[in-house]
């Protein structure tokens, strides 16, 4: 009986928090990063989940708890970095965004290895990487 009533209680709390709300917007873009359209189509594959206002909210972005850590994980990253409102950053500050996404991209970081585990064609071949390198160093005035 006792075993019973747990899993009844599980069940309902697994319900109940179906009901906690949880932002997933996509507010409008408001500029384009500025690449080939090359190096547009490995960011909108690899980084635009994350890194724009254009996610791509997935079945599981709906499923509480996971839900909350998807919506936090994004809210995040577009704090960090948005590349759907790269013109607010000054010259200074994008610079400062290429060299550290070229960073975590060069030390396996980004994408992040979950997201490939969910997402496969996210991962990053060599080419892939070396058209972001080019892209990341150009705009880096380095």
């Amino acid at each position: 009986m006792r075993a019973r009533n747990l899993v009844v209680g599980l069940l309902v709390a697994c319900v109940a928090i179906q009901f906690v709300p949880v932002p997933r917007d996509n507010p409008p873009v408001e500029s384009e990063v500025p690449a080939t359209a090359a190096v547009r189509s490995i960011l909108r594959t690899s980084c635009y989940d994350c890194h724009s206002n254009e996610t791509r909210w997935p079945w599981y972005a709906y499923v509480a708890p996971v839900s909350w850590l998807v919506a936090n994980d994004v809210h995040d990253a577009r704090e960090h970095m948005n590349f759907s409102t790269w013109a607010r950053y000054d010259a200074r500050k994008q610079a400062k965004h290429l060299e550290e996404a070229w960073e975590e991209i060069d030390e396996g970081e980004m994408p992040l290895f979950y997201y490939v585990w969910l997402h496969p064609e996210a991962e990053l071949s060599p080419s892939d990487r070396s058209a972001l390198r080019g892209w990341t160093r150009a705009g880096r005035h380095d």
